[in-house]
């Protein structure tokens, strides 16, 4: 079933940030949950007859100053049917072609008001929607107005596939982009814009990074793959879909510990329910905290 609602909104310092659902997902919870034994992981989320778990696609629009800033598109709609029922894809659009496109338009935007979108990293249930096909077969951005960023690292690791990793990369989300010079590559940490600064989080692959949003002293952050739920905050809860878990730990211990100490937001992309909250540490293990 399709995670409910399509968006949810709060203030973060000067900003309004939106979580839109962009669809529901259904993953293997082997996968989701790589060592951890079926035993554990099913009571915190319970699988269907296929063994697939309940997952949202959760993009985050910053209303910022120098326009709307999206974090992340969700699946598109470029795929066949066989796919998105064998990824338990539903996504389609009401009054667009995906559920995102809907939520923009819930919130008072349209895709051509978006001047900036960041991609955490190129998958293709986090960048299907960058680019939209029409019903001729064509495809085009589906943000007109827009600047795309990703990690240089992310994009050449993208284009340079394998066997275990050619699965989750698709050439149409991103190539036509680059192709047509609409992508802007940042390469490590770095401001992207004023408050929004790109933070490595490697383990996923290689060149994930997260989106740490600031303002007037809040702080938000987009986690994307590195915690993908909330029943994935235990440090060694970690995909098996991660092409580094070891890295992966370590990662998640350097960041959930800032996000204690710093006050985070942390937003889950792909929680079906939750969206975002901050977290805590009773010296043993990591948690949401209650405010």
């Amino acid at each position: 079933m399709i995670p409910e609602p399509l968006t949810e909104t709060r203030q973060l310092g000067a900003w309004r940030i939106h979580a839109i659902q962009a669809g529901g997902q259904r993953l293997d919870g082997g996968a989701m949950f790589g060592v951890v034994p079926k035993t554990l992981w099913e009571r915190r989320i319970a699988p269907d007859e296929r063994n697939r778990i309940q997952l949202g696609m959760r993009c985050l629009l910053i209303e910022h100053e120098i326009g709307p800033v999206l974090i992340d598109t969700g699946a598109g709609n470029k795929e066949n049917e066989k796919f998105y029922d064998i990824y338990g894809i539903e996504n389609r659009g009401a009054s667009g072609p995906t559920r995102l496109e809907d939520g923009l338009r819930e919130l008072g935007f349209g895709v051509e008001d978006i001047v900036l979108v960041i991609n955490s990293h190129l998958h293709f249930d986090h960048a299907g929607g960058n680019l939209t096909r029409d019903t001729d077969g064509s495809i085009r951005p589906t943000f007109p107005n827009a600047r795309y960023v990703v990690q240089a690292g992310e994009y050449h690791y993208a284009t340079h596939t394998n066997e275990r990793t050619a699965g989750s990369y698709f050439p149409h989300n991103f190539v036509p982009l680059q192709e047509s010079g609409r992508f802007d590559f940042v390469d490590g940490e770095r401001e992207i814009i004023a408050g929004i600064r790109a933070i490595p989080t490697p383990g996923h692959t290689p060149h994930h990074h997260g989106l740490l949003i600031e303002s007037n002293g809040e702080r938000a952050f987009y986690i994307a793959d590195l915690v993908p739920t909330t029943a994935h905050l235990p440090l060694p809860w970690i995909m098996g879909y991660d092409v580094e878990p070891l890295v992966t730990l370590e990662t998640k211990r350097r960041i959930l510990k800032r996000a204690v100490d710093e006050d985070w937001l942390v937003v889950f992309e792909h929680d079906a329910t939750t969206p975002w909250s901050k977290i805590q540490h009773d010296g043993k293990t990591y948690s949401l905290r209650a405010t």
